[in-house]
């Protein structure tokens, strides 16, 4: 970018590391308040309103007035247990959410110690230097220093839609003071509006809470919880199991009361049974699995600024990819040159080049700028060096008098360049080779030629730009590059390499059922080149002009069959999409401009590119690929399924454990039998549902065949009649076991302690069957025993620990009402426990079995 005339070089140096370290100090960061974190006392203030927690602090009143001084203290002892255990989830909950905060913050070029460096928007500093490009957010209020044709839209301060022209400041000594946002030609740009036209450089004045829109006080970067399809099934699921746990509880203070004639006894048999079935961890599994996926997803290269779409993710049926820098390296390479009527390979400077076409290279270097940032740019300069370096061809010495831009009317650039040694212009010119040919004056026989020249070259993959020079002894320069007389120089075939990982990310895509569309703004050759090399189906192209042409229902139709579009155009992405959406298909669209953003919203999955994209992309997508690499969305595809699946596992485990523990619960006090369960026996068991449901289950790695079977349905509900049923009847055959080992202990006319320790001991063994059990519904406890889990192991051993000190610790077995239990006790029990389970693992031999015959 050129700065103004009046742009000093020392202020252009901007300021220094360690100015702005200084000035972050005093100042604080350039961020607004958003959520904070919150404190001890609010989340304990959130555990007291909890139904587990005042059933515990109940429980504990009743044994006070019964006047069993230590059962009460045990209950609540239990109470920090339970806080404790909260205060865990809670912490890794929003750790996990501070980190997306972090990394969803938008960034800022500025310039210091004179080098340009693009930093975190919350490091930017009153003083630094921005720079300043369509499609950024401005990270702080500041004046502007230089620009062109810069216009901003400032409706989020000032509800007004229409941007707003921008001009410089006059005078770079004495800088203006900010004013109120509004209005054209002032030199004032403000923290959070958008550049949508053109560029510029400001000195930031207002950062943080100084700026106009900190003084509003509204938070634009933030991730927030969503209720979703998912959550609003879970709460009316909890709602339903509530309600019945309290019909339950009722049931049995009445049975209990009226059938042994103590109520505040029979209270605290209802109070036990509310613990039983109260199903406070769905909501917990819910929240603690969307927030760490994300956060798992996050270190694999890819931020959730949405949480809903971990959930949408595994259901993804399309993917709409844009070919440059996400298929390919986004590192344009030289492979061939057309010059004289022949074409050149090379081959990465392993060989000479002949003489014929050194004017073309040197004539694309002196088209560039001497320093470039443009892909192909930085392609004609490596190009340079390998083959012409301390060569007449490479012009350091050479003063560049000016440029002529790219247009929408002509795409292609010139630039004039005057030697030390001579008295005339050179010009030279590179862009498309129909606007070379436009230059050049071709008559339709050459315009023709040319074509095919460039077709064969497309049709290899690649990208082709034309290359002419002129020369000019005026002194005047004309206005426009076509008053100059251009020569025809020749063709260079740029190829942008496929990325390491996509082929193979492609094929894995196909096996998981989810179709991949590549569009592109390329030729129809380049695309195809490209899509033969990752392995799309190359039989069918739409381009750009032809999907214009097309009506919506004509699309809508052509979309199920073509996976690549090409010469299309950002604005023709939001038709696609809806098109897409019209045959229900669940779309991911990734993009990188501002003109990307609707297509971006209207996907069921926007993916903003987050190392090339725009701020507006990122915000108006529900992901962030934050390295540009397609085998990125591949892998968060792969690990949305997994949250899906391990959310469904946890789920099930949840409604299968809460079966016998409701029913132990319940059917002594209707058949007038001992109790098994006390408070302080639930309280143990939920200390091994709780990190088995948030800890072990979230821990769980995904399954074998998760990217070899198609996408769920979106609209399917989470527990299908099939998977509830499943689930229902894991819980009643541990029932059965459980009961059975009570009623022939009592039978056998052993004490009420020693059955209750039977049939405890039974039932944990059984909890912990469970949960190996659910790790999967297709491998065996025996398969997935060599699939890592290290929390699993952690909850499975503090379980027995906690058992063994139950059962073999005097003062626990006393408070636990247990008997002592010898060795052939625990085998029984433990095989008991186990046998609870056998038929849902021979249920899974049996479906393998079917899958390899089929």
């Amino acid at each position: 970018m050129l700065l103004a005339e009046n742009f000093d070089i020392e202020i252009a140096k901007g300021l220094s590391e360690a100015e702005a370290i200084k000035l972050l100090k005093e100042v604080g960061y350039n961020e607004l308040p958003s959520a904070k974190s919150r404190s001890g006392f609010a989340i304990a203030f959130e555990v007291v309103k909890e139904p587990m927690f005042l059933l515990l602090v109940a429980g504990g009143l009743v044994y006070l007035m019964l006047g069993d001084l230590q059962e009460a203290l045990i209950l609540m002892g239990s109470v920090l247990v339970v806080m404790g255990i909260t205060f865990y989830q809670e912490r890794k909950t929003e750790r996990a959410l501070e980190a997306l905060r972090d990394l969803s913050s938008p960034r800022a070029l500025v310039i210091r110690d004179g080098e340009q460096r693009r930093i975190a928007g919350r490091d930017v500093v009153p003083g630094d230097l921005i720079v300043l490009a369509e499609g950024d957010r401005v990270p702080a209020d500041a004046v502007l220093l230089s620009c062109t044709n810069l216009s901003a839209d400032e409706s989020l301060l000032t509800g007004e839609s229409v941007s707003v022209r921008k001009i410089c400041s006059d005078s770079l000594e004495k800088l203006p003071e900010m004013t109120r946002p509004g209005g054209d030609d002032l030199p004032f740009i403000y923290s959070g509006s958008l550049v949508v036209q053109g560029q510029g450089v400001a000195v930031a004045r207002a950062t943080g809470m100084n700026t106009e829109i900190g003084k509003i006080g509204r938070a634009l970067q933030q991730v927030e919880s969503e209720e979703t399809a998912l959550q609003k099934e879970t709460n009316l699921l909890v709602r339903n199991l509530a309600i019945f746990g309290l019909c339950l509880c009722l049931l049995v203070v009445i049975a209990y009361g009226l059938t042994r004639g103590n109520w505040l006894q029979g209270f605290l048999a209802g109070i036990t049974t509310a613990m039983a079935v109260l199903p406070e961890e769905f909501p917990v599994v819910l929240t603690v699995f969307l927030a760490l996926g994300a956060w798992r997803i996050s270190q694999n290269n890819v931020l959730t600024r949405r949480v809903p779409a971990v959930e949408t993710l595994g259901s993804a049926t399309v993917l709409c990819v844009d070919k440059t820098g996400t298929l390919t390296m986004n590192r344009m390479k030289v492979k061939k040159i057309f010059a004289r009527g022949e074409f050149f390979e090379l081959n990465d400077g392993g060989s000479l080049l002949p003489d014929t076409v050194h004017e073309v290279i040197e004539f694309s270097i002196l088209a560039s700028q001497m320093d470039p940032f443009d892909p192909m740019e930085k392609a004609f300069k490596k190009l340079g060096e390998d083959y012409l370096a301390k060569t007449e061809h490479i012009h350091m010495d050479w003063e560049l008098v000016k440029e002529y831009p790219l247009s929408k009317k002509l795409l292609a650039m010139s630039r004039v360049w005057r030697s030390p040694l001579g008295n005339e212009y050179v010009i030279a010119a590179k862009g498309a080779p129909e606007a070379m040919a436009e230059l050049c004056h071709f008559d339709s026989d050459r315009q023709s030629e040319l074509s095919k020249d460039v077709q064969a070259m497309a049709q290899e993959g690649m990208r082709v730009l034309g290359v002419a020079a002129a020369s000019f002894q005026e002194t005047d320069l004309p206005d426009g590059q076509h008053d100059f007389e251009f020569r025809f120089l020749g063709l260079i075939g740029m190829e942008d390499p496929v990325r390491p990982g996509v082929p193979e990310a492609i094929k894995e895509c196909y096996s998981a059922g989810v179709r991949v569309v590549m569009i592109t703004g390329d030729y129809p050759g380049t695309a195809q080149s490209i899509a033969r090399q990752i392995g799309l189906p190359t039989d069918q192209v739409i381009t750009g002009p032809e999907l214009e042409r097309l009506s919506d229902q004509e699309l809508t139709t052509r979309v199920r069959d073509v996976c690549i579009f090409s010469r299309v155009v950002p604005e023709q992405k939001l038709r696609l999409v809806q098109a897409l959406k019209a045959n229900g298909e669940v779309v991911a669209m990734t993009g990188d401009g501002v003109n990307d953003a609707p297509a971006l919203k209207a996907a069921n999955i926007g993916i903003a590119m987050g190392g090339r994209g725009t701020d507006v992309a990122r915000e108006s997508a529900s992901l962030v690929l934050l390295d540009d690499d397609f085998s990125s969305i591949v892998k968060a595809i792969t690990l949305g399924r997994r949250i899906f699946d391990n959310i469904k596992k946890a789920m099930a485990y949840i409604l299968a454990i809460h079966v016998p523990i409701a029913g132990i619960s319940l059917i002594p006090v209707l058949l007038n039998w001992p109790l098994i369960f006390f408070p302080v026996h639930v309280v143990l068991l939920e200390l091994i549902i709780d990190p088995a449901c948030s800890i072990a289950f979230e821990a769980e790695p995904e399954e074998t065949d998760v990217m070899n079977r198609p996408p769920r349905d979106p609209k399917a509900p989470l527990f299908s009649r099939h998977a509830m049923g499943l689930s229902l009847l894991q819980g009643l055959s541990v029932l059965v076991i459980v009961m059975a080992v009570f009623t022939v202990s009592l039978y056998r006319d052993q004490d009420e302690a020693e059955a209750r320790a039977l049939t405890y001991t039974t039932l944990i063994v059984a909890n912990l069957s469970l949960i190996l059990a659910n790790r999967s519904w297709s491998r065996t406890i025996l398969d997935t025993m060599s699939t890592p889990n290290p929390a699993l192991w952690w909850v499975v051993a503090g379980a027995l620990i906690f058992l063994a000190m139950a059962i073999y610790v005097p003062f626990l077995r006393e408070l636990f009402s247990f008997a002592y239990l010898h060795f052939i006790d625990i085998a029984i029990c433990f095989v008991a426990g186990m046998a609870s389970i056998l038929w849902f693992e021979a249920l899974k031999i049996l479906r393998g079995r079917n899958r390899h015959n089929s």
